[in-house]
């Protein structure tokens, strides 16, 4: 790593405990920006609206799966059947996002708040889940209910979004999604991170600040096209097999951020 990022031989791993995530969401709070003006008929009506008819069409359609990916998590190992933790929604709000527990019971209070490859807290089974990203279908309630869009920046835990600087704070302006232009570029982040020594202050040194001007410039153009190019890209990603860059490779080479700022407007939901 060169230039102004920071080494991964010196930066300390970081753990989060109760009394800082009740911070975190305080600082959340505190600085949440305001909602700008919805520019277009389908950020204004379009995109809630297909939303919420195809998360239902999905939910009824794929009812028999998720049953059964239930009965084999409370088959395989110890615990609930669903895992629902707190993440930054749109403004700001914080919600219960809603996934197929993948990992051990307790385990989001042993380790980090991100998950590497090969980590011990996950599950035999729950690595399957979350390779083929069955672990997010439960979050298609989520988007029913209206706290997630099908396409928009991933949700990130309070403790994360409390760093963000004014321009980051920008994605909360939009409901969080199930996938967007960021997750299809680290769609192996797992792997990515496990090169790296010090996994979290990696993550909220290079990969965070990256996936955040990747989604800066997806709420600047949002569109439906966007939104439909966004899905077949994520479907497709599923099924290829792209050569996973180190930490190093990355840090390298990171995107180049979106031309906004705080004091533009930016086109939302």
């Amino acid at each position: 790593m060169t230039g102004d990022n920071p080494s991964l031989l010196t930066l300390p791993v970081r753990r989060e405990d109760e009394s800082e995530m009740t911070a975190a969401k305080s600082r959340v709070k505190a600085g949440t920006p305001i909602d700008v003006e919805q520019t277009t008929i389908y950020q204004r009506y379009g995109k809630r609206l297909i939303d919420a008819s195809l998360s239902f069409v999905a939910l009824l359609v794929l009812g028999p799966l998720l049953a059964v990916v239930g009965i084999i998590i409370k088959w395989t190992s110890r615990g609930s059947i669903l895992y629902r933790q707190d993440r930054v929604g749109r403004g700001g709000r914080i919600f219960k996002i809603a996934k197929f527990r993948s990992m051990v019971v307790g385990a989001d209070k042993n380790g980090l708040g991100i998950t590497v490859s090969g980590d011990a807290r996950v599950t035999r089974f729950g690595a399957f889940l979350r390779k083929s990203k069955i672990d997010e279908f439960p979050q298609l309630w989520n988007v029913l209910k209206g706290d997630m869009s099908l396409v928009g920046p991933r949700p990130e835990l309070p403790q994360y979004v409390s760093g963000y600087t004014p321009e980051q704070r920008l994605v909360l302006q939009v409901r969080p999604g199930i996938t967007d232009p960021a997750s299809i570029r680290y769609r192996h982040e797992e792997a990515v991170l496990a090169t790296s020594q010090n996994p979290d202050d990696f993550y909220r040194a290079v990969i965070l600040p990256d996936k955040l001007a990747i989604n800066l410039q997806y709420i600047r153009d949002i569109s439906m096209y966007s939104d439909i190019k966004c899905v077949i890209q994520t479907m497709t990603s599923l099924f290829k097999q792209p050569k996973i860059l180190t930490s190093a490779q990355i840090a390298g080479n990171p995107t180049r951020p979106a031309a906004l700022s705080a004091g533009k407007k930016s086109r939302t939901q």
